[in-house]
């Protein structure tokens, strides 16, 4: 099995210091260390503590050896593109956790910065949650349904209440209001073929 701590940790832009300080109860950045590299054995209570602490589920942290698995094999920095001194697992979007489940919209039609066959990722936030979570996504393209099994799509621009404001990405098109939605899905990954 491998392991794929480093890899998760380092796809949500954290330190060794801080999964050690997310974990309950917190540990130190030589032991999360230990355990990536394989110098300390990733036990069941090891591999649940990290599963809680990035959010994943457990199994996400050791894939077989036998299965193939994207790799990260490049960078491109503004010199252009670098090899990796080592090449990492690529963490998909469905691994990475979350507070929310992830779902997709595939576009058929072009509209504005989306082309046809793209695929947007978001993830499902609560509109009525108290911590601001739907402050966070003005600006932002979301998903949000309307009654009768429809949606809208485009910016959220505004909030006031119970009411959403969505500008659809079309030139043109007029600003969209929903009314208390059940949920909203903001984009967190666009997926395009070339």
């Amino acid at each position: 099995m491998i392991n794929r701590i480093r890899d998760l940790r380092k796809a949500k832009g954290w330190t060794l210091a801080d999964l050690a300080e997310a974990c309950t109860p917190p540990t130190t950045p030589q032991t999360i260390g230990r355990l990536e590299t394989g110098m300390r054995n990733l036990s069941l209570r090891w591999m649940e503590k990290i599963a809680l602490a990035l959010d994943v589920d457990a199994e996400t942290l050791v894939r077989s050896e036998a299965s193939s698995h994207p790799k990260v094999v490049a960078r491109l920095t503004e010199a252009g593109a670098e090899a990796l001194a080592k090449q990492a697992d690529a963490v998909l979007p469905t691994e990475l956790g979350g507070e929310a489940p992830l779902m997709a919209l595939a576009v058929e039609s072009g509209m504005g910065e989306y082309r046809a066959g793209d695929q947007l990722w978001l993830r499902q936030i609560d509109p009525a949650d108290g911590n601001g979570t739907i402050n966070r996504a003005i600006n932002r393209d979301v998903l949000v349904p309307r009654p009768g099994g429809r949606f809208a799509f485009g910016r959220l621009i505004d909030r006031q209440g119970t009411l959403v404001g969505i500008l659809p990405p079309g030139m043109g098109q007029k600003q969209q209001v929903v009314d208390n939605p059940p949920w909203i899905g903001v984009a967190e990954m666009l997926v395009r073929k070339l």
